[in-house]
């Protein structure tokens, strides 16, 4: 054991000096996301989605720096990354609208004019809405209609069609913080 700590001395410390920098990273990235779920009232569940995103960008970085703290070159590591992302760009084209749904609600997590709670109006001259957002998930929004009708509105969708405000009847969370 004591020949391993002798052996990669640098590479330990510059991985713990990257552990303990990235949590931090990550720690200052969960306290804003949750100060602005916070400032703009914005449900906790859509805050700790945030967080899942954050999770994913963090482990992302880790893995690079901590690859090549070990000794992986700059050109293996280009090639690695470069080739998982191909792989995963051409498995993802055929689900471009999932990706484009979920970029939707991270924009409509810091700039939605909408909360939940709010009746809305969709001008869509094919399909027409006016319903109350019920949720706002990742990839889409529930809407109630006053019929009691649940429909999904895709996120991609809301952010390219106008939308109205109808009437303001907003549920708060009584300040809760979304750890």
């Amino acid at each position: 054991m004591y020949e391993i700590l002798t052996t990669y001395r640098e590479e330990l410390l510059y991985s713990l000096v990257v552990l303990i920098l990235l949590m931090i990273i990550q720690f200052v990235l969960k306290k804003a996301a949750n100060k602005v779920g916070k400032r703009s009232e914005i449900n906790i569940t859509r805050t700790r989605l945030m967080f899942k995103y954050i999770n994913i960008l963090i482990l992302l970085i880790a893995a690079f720096l901590l690859s090549f703290s070990w000794g992986v070159g700059l050109a293996e590591l280009a090639l690695v990354f470069s080739s998982t992302f191909a792989v995963i760009g051409v498995a993802l084209f055929a689900i471009w609208s999932i990706l484009s749904n979920i970029t939707s609600g991270i924009i409509m997590f810091f700039s939605f004019p909408y909360k939940i709670g709010d009746t809305i109006r969709i001008h869509d001259k094919d399909m027409p809405v006016e319903a109350e957002i019920e949720d706002i998930k990742a990839f889409h929004l529930h809407l109630r209609t006053s019929d009691g009708e649940l429909i999904t509105y895709p996120n991609n969708l809301i952010l390219q069609k106008a939308v109205s405000l109808v009437q303001t009847e907003r549920k708060h969370d009584d300040g809760k913080e979304a750890l």
